[in-house]
């Protein structure tokens, strides 16, 4: 087990950074585009949270399992909201 932890840590820790070093490369004005890819990516986080938190070989395993749900669900609603906002910007007013 210890093996596998270490082996999930390394994983987590590797993507974290790499995640941070690729947004921190794109330019302000392409943020807004690529929430909806974003919103995508976190939508099948949520699955993945889903299943690792189903198989249920621990504890710890579901209870990492519904955090990871909790906070892939947040960044999916707010991401979304902040689209669907930003989108407003560009309709026209009636009247």
């Amino acid at each position: 087990m210890t093996e596998t932890l270490l082996a999930a840590l390394f994983v987590f820790v590797l993507a974290s950074f790499v995640g941070f070093e690729v947004i921190n490369k794109v330019p302000p004005t392409l943020h807004t585009p690529l929430m909806s890819g974003s919103n995508a990516i976190s939508g099948i986080a949520v699955l993945g949270a889903i299943v690792a938190s189903g198989a249920k070989e621990s504890s710890l395993s579901v209870t990492l399992g519904l955090i990871a749900v909790a906070l892939a669900t947040v960044n999916v609603v707010g991401g979304f909201l902040v689209t669907d906002r930003m989108l407003q910007m560009f309709k026209k007013k009636a009247g």
